[in-house]
């Protein structure tokens, strides 16, 4: 191997230069860790725009205030590029791209092939290259690798590769990037070492693996289980609502016992960057391999319906009190984040809500204390540019209801409890506080 341009992944951070790719909610964390451990920082990013705000001490992600971009640039350990020229300086790649899901479900890999090519245009001897990005096994050796090989170079030879994949929880302040244990496993024992070497450097815990293909699943089994059982408590809702029982009563009830019980709650739907969508990925590589994978796709479609539940429950609400069907009804949606207190719609259950309620005939807004515009989406483009109403009495008295489908703590429950006509709650918010709300 040309060991010209090597370095030691566990000697001093200042010797040493990371590049993630892609500034999201995977990599932005990621390099303000790596910086402020006294690693130096290269990110890098498509869009302009990212890379501005950051040159101006200006975070876009709300659960990352400015004052940490303007400390980490002030140090000289983070700056921010969209030259991917400046690949070649790195020692430490890291993918750190978005893995959607195609129109028909399948895995879109994409950002991650694009990525690839990019960093093969450019890869020299003894870089590591890390995927972060979750995806199902054997990503990282059956597509990354073959990709990154065509510089002439190999892996294991004269570049190391490794699969670490991430484990970001926007929103969750116990659990900074630092303190959430990483997983490692690389294309040989030496790719492994070094990223081991390198994450100890500001991650508290790291966990080595035997290969690429174990962390891969361990991060897709863990959405997995959180997917299934959120289906589970989502069809007993369900079948509870039937029975005139508080779904959450029940839960909050059966979590008492300290032992053989973990509560999820339910809600309108899956949101987020992996729970709607990381199962699909293991669903569709179990199908290669002639094997069905029920669990997976029944929770898939217990959770994709609910969205509809949530219709229906307004519908029957609608017409039980003003004798009103949903065309024509106006309707105010509290919340279209996918989960409380963050400021992200990636997959947010509010989008699929809002466009069963337009084909229904129903005038729809939003208010949501977190996202004042709508942004541009895939699936739901038409919605991109709609800003976010007050939530006022004023505002409240030109809605036949309202239905709280994230709910933030920001949102002001006693003025939509004094003032809207009907509230549709679908996450026990505001349970047994008024006649006038209506579970779902």
């Amino acid at each position: 191997m040309n060991r010209e341009r090597e370095r030691d992944m566990s000697a001093d951070g200042d010797s040493l230069l990371f590049a993630p790719i892609g500034l999201g909610y995977v990599g932005l964390p990621l390099a303000l860790a790596a910086a402020e451990a006294g690693l130096q920082v290269l990110g890098l990013d498509v869009d302009p725009a990212k890379v501005a705000a950051l040159h101006a001490d200006r975070s876009y992600l709300r659960h990352i205030p400015d004052g940490r971009i303007r400390a980490a640039r002030r140090s000289g350990r983070f700056e921010a590029s969209s030259d991917y020229e400046r690949l070649r300086e790195a020692d430490v790649l890291a993918i750190c791209v978005p893995t959607p899901l195609g129109p028909h479900r399948e895995p879109d890999l994409s950002f991650v092939e694009g990525t690839c090519r990019e960093i093969a245009r450019r890869l020299r001897p003894g870089q590591l290259v890390i995927l972060e990005s979750t995806t199902y096994p054997g990503t990282t050796r059956e597509v990354v690798k073959p990709l990154l090989e065509r510089s002439g170079l190999r892996s294991g030879v004269d570049f190391h590769l490794a699969y670490s994949p991430e484990r970001e929880d926007p929103g969750n302040s116990d659990f900074a990037t630092s303190k959430i244990p990483k997983l490692v496993g690389g294309d040989g024992e030496e790719a492994t070492a070094r990223a081991v070497a390198f994450y100890a450097r500001f991650i508290e815990r790291v966990v080595p693996v035997s290969a690429p293909e174990v962390a891969e699943a361990a991060k897709i089994t863990e959405n997995v289980f959180r997917a299934v059982n959120i289906a589970l408590v989502n069809e007993l809702k369900l079948l509870f609502e039937r029975m005139n029982i508080d779904v959450f009563e029940v839960i909050e009830a059966a979590a008492t016992k300290p032992f053989g019980f973990m509560p999820f709650w339910p809600g309108p739907g899956l949101g987020g960057h992996c729970i709607p969508i990381d199962p699909f990925y293991l669903a569709w590589k179990a199908r290669e391999l002639d094997m069905p994978t029920r669990f997976i796709e029944l929770a898939g479609e217990i959770n994709r319906m609910m969205p509809f539940h949530v219709v229906a429950r307004l519908a029957e609400a609608l017409d039980r009190e003003f004798r009103k069907g949903l065309h024509g009804s106006r309707i105010l949606l509290l919340g279209v984040a996918y989960k409380r207190n963050v400021d992200d719609t990636r997959e947010s259950p509010a989008f699929a809500i809002w466009e069963l309620l337009r084909r229904r005939g129903a005038e729809v807004a939003y208010h949501d204390p977190h996202i004042p515009v709508i942004p541009k989406t895939r699936e739901h483009g038409t919605l991109a540019g709609i800003r976010s109403l007050a939530l006022t009495p004023e505002i409240l008295a030109r809605f036949d209801a309202a239905v709280i489908v994230t709910d933030h703590d920001a949102i002001d429950y006693g003025v939509l409890l004094d003032h809207a006509r009907l509230v549709v709650d679908t996450r026990g918010r505001l349970r047994g506080r008024s006649e006038r709300v209506v579970p779902a």
